[in-house]
C-alpha cells in the first residue's frame, strides 16, 4: 500500500461512483431533510462537508434514552447484584463508548462509511465476507432486539385499550413499528441529524419524568436475599460487564454519521462528542432500571414501570418507547444499508434499507412469538461479544497503527492490484485477528444457550469482551508486523 492520507500529493480524485452512488443531480440531497438519501458508499465531497463534531452528541443521545436501557439495568439486579456493584458494572462497561467515538474519527478522513473503511482490515473480498456477518446478520438482530422492546410496550397499550392479544395484532404492532424506522433510514443523514437533537430533548424530558416515579419506590437500602460472594459474585459480574458493554462495542458503524463533518474536523473533539453523547444517558437511564429493579419487579420491566405511573401517563411513556426504538434502529438500518452496498449487492441504498428491514422484522417475529423477552435481551448481547468485540478491536488498532490516515479514494477501489488487495483480495491480518479474536471470547463467555470451555473452568466467570478484544489486537498488530502491510513511516499531512 501506499499512502493513506487523503491531502498528500498524487493522491487520487474521487472513485467513481459504485452501486447506489448519489449522481451529480442528486448530489445535494444529502443536505434536505424532506428528500430520501440518495448517496451511497461514494466519497463525499469538500464541498457538502458541513458542520461541527458537537452534534454528534446528540446524533448518538437520542437512540440512548432507552428503554432497554431500564430493561437491561433491572435484569443486572434480577442477576443477584447489590446496588452499588450495578452501579459499578455500568459505569464501567459503558466506558467502551470510547472505543464508537475514537472509530468514529476515521469518517470525516474517509469520506465514506464504516463498511468501506473496513476493508483496509480485511481486504476487498475479505471484507465483504466479514460485513455479511456483523453488517447484515448483527445488525438485523440488533433491530430484531430493539423492535421486540417497543413491540412489547406496543402490545401493553394495545392490550390496555381493548384490542385482542392474538398474533395477528402483534404482528401488525411489529410491522408499523418496523415502517416507522424505516422511513428515517430512507431519508437518511440530513433527517437523523436534525430530527435527533429535537428527539433527545423529548426522549430525555419523558424519562426523567419517569425517573421521578421509579425513584419515589427504590429501596436505597437494597440488599439481595442471598448476598453473592467469590466465584458466584466474580461470574455475575463479568456477566454483567458483557451485557453493558456490548450495546457500545455493536456499534462499528459510527464513522457513518461523521463522514459529512469537514475533513478538518478534530479527532479529539469526534470521538469525545460522540462517545459522551452514548455514555450520559446509557448511564444513568440503565442506572435507573438497576433502582427500579430494587423496589420494582422488573421481571416484567413493562408492567413494573407502569405500575408507577399516572394512567395518563402511560401512552406518553410508550410512545417513548417507540420512537427512541425507532430513532436507535433508524441509525441501525442506515448504516446496514450501506454495508449491504459495500459486499458489493448492486442496489441503491433505499432498496437496500428495505432488504435489511425485511430480514430484521422477520427475527422479530420470531423472538416475540416464540422466545421469552428478557431471556431473548441477555442472551443475544452475551453471545453477540464474540463477534462485535474482536471486530471493534480490530477498527481501533488499525485506526491507531495508520495514525487515522485513511484515502476514500484508495478505499473505494476495488480493483485486483489496488490499495487494499492486499493477497488476493484477504488482509490475513484483520481475517486472522477477527478468528482469533472471536475463538478467545467464546472460550470465555458464559450464558445460558453457551458457556466457554475456560470460562466453566474458572468458575463460569465471563470475561469474553477483554479477552477477545486483547486478543484480537494483539494478533492484528503482530500479523501486520510480519506482513508489513501498514508502513510504519508515513508522509506528513
Amino acid at each position: 500500500m501506499t499512502t493513506l492520507n487523503p491531502d498528500s500529493p498524487g493522491s487520487p480524485g474521487p472513485a467513481s461512483p459504485g452501486p447506489g452512488a448519489a449522481s451529480p443531480r442528486d448530489a445535494h440531497t444529502f443536505d434536505l431533510v424532506g428528500h430520501p438519501e440518495t448517496r451511497g458508499i461514494d466519497q463525499v465531497p469538500t464541498d457538502e462537508r458541513t458542520g461541527h463534531p458537537r452534534r454528534l452528541f446528540a446524533v448518538w443521545a437520542a437512540p440512548n434514552v432507552s428503554y432497554l436501557s431500564f430493561v437491561v439495568g433491572g435484569g443486572l439486579i434480577l442477576m443477584g447484584l447489590t446496588l452499588p456493584q450495578a452501579i459499578g458494572v455500568i459505569l464501567a462497561g459503558n466506558l467502551l463508548w470510547i472505543c464508537t467515538g475514537v472509530v468514529a474519527a476515521s469518517g470525516p478522513v474517509a469520506g465514506t462509511s464504516g463498511s468501506v473503511i473496513s476493508r483496509a482490515m480485511y481486504g476487498v473480498i475479505g471484507n465483504k465476507v466479514v460485513l455479511v456477518l456483523t453488517g447484515w446478520l448483527i445488525a438485523a438482530a440488533y433491530l430484531a432486539l430493539n423492535w421486540s422492546a417497543a413491540s412489547v410496550a406496543g402490545l401493553g397499550l394495545a392490550d390496555r385499550y381493548g384490542l385482542p392479544g392474538s398474533a395477528p395484532v402483534e404482528a401488525a404492532v411489529i410491522c408499523a413499528i418496523a415502517a416507522g424506522t424505516l422511513l428515517i433510514a430512507i431519508y437518511g443523514y440530513a433527517l437523523i441529524v436534525r430530527l435527533y437533537t429535537a428527539l433527545s430533548i423529548m426522549l430525555t424530558a419523558v424519562f426523567v419524568v419517569v425517573t421521578g416515579y421509579v425513584l419515589a419506590e427504590a429501596d436505597w437500602s437494597y440488599a439481595p436475599a442471598e448476598p453473592l460472594h467469590g466465584a458466584a459474585l466474580a461470574a455475575t459480574l463479568g456477566a454483567g460487564f458483557t451485557i453493558i458493554a456490548s450495546t457500545p462495542l455493536s456499534y462499528s458503524n459510527s464513522p457513518d454519521l461523521a463522514r459529512y463533518l469537514p475533513r478538518g474536523s478534530s479527532p479529539f473533539a469526534i470521538a469525545g462528542w460522540t462517545a459522551l453523547g452514548a455514555y450520559l444517558p446509557s448511564v444513568v437511564f440503565t442506572s435507573v432500571g438497576a433502582l427500579a429493579a430494587t423496589g420494582l419487579d422488573m421481571s416484567d420491566p413493562q408492567a413494573a414501570l407502569e405500575s408507577v405511573m399516572p394512567g395518563w401517563f402511560i401512552p406518553v411513556f410508550v410512545i417513548a418507547v417507540v420512537t427512541n426504538t425507532m430513532a436507535n434502529n433508524g441509525m441501525t438500518a442506515y448504516s446496514a444499508s450501506l454495508s449491504i452496498q459495500s459486499v458489493g449487492v448492486r442496489l441503491a441504498r433505499i432498496p437496500a434499507v428495505l432488504v435489511i428491514g425485511v430480514l430484521g422484522t422477520a427475527m422479530t417475529l420470531y423472538a416475540i412469538l416464540v422466545f421469552d423477552f428478557l431471556t431473548s435481551v441477555n442472551t443475544m448481547l452475551q453471545l453477540v461479544v464474540a463477534v462485535t468485540g474482536p471486530a471493534m478491536a480490530v477498527a481501533v488498532t488499525d485506526l491507531l497503527l495508520r495514525r487515522n490516515r485513511y484515502n476514500g479514494a484508495d478505499l473505494l477501489e476495488q480493483e485486483r492490484g489496488g490499495p487494499f488487495w492486499y493477497h488476493r483480495g484477504v488482509h490475513w491480518a484483520g481475517v486472522a485477528a477477527l478468528v482469533v479474536g472471536g475463538l478467545v471470547a467464546a472460550m470465555w463467555v458464559n450464558t445460558s444457550f453457551w458457556t466457554g470451555p475456560i470460562a466453566a473452568a474458572t468458575g463460569d466467570v465471563d470475561l469474553a469482551i477483554p479477552s477477545g478484544m486483547a486478543a484480537a489486537a494483539l494478533t492484528y498488530w503482530v500479523v501486520t508486523r510480519v506482513l508489513g502491510t501498514i508502513p510504519r513511516a508515513h508522509p506528513a499531512s
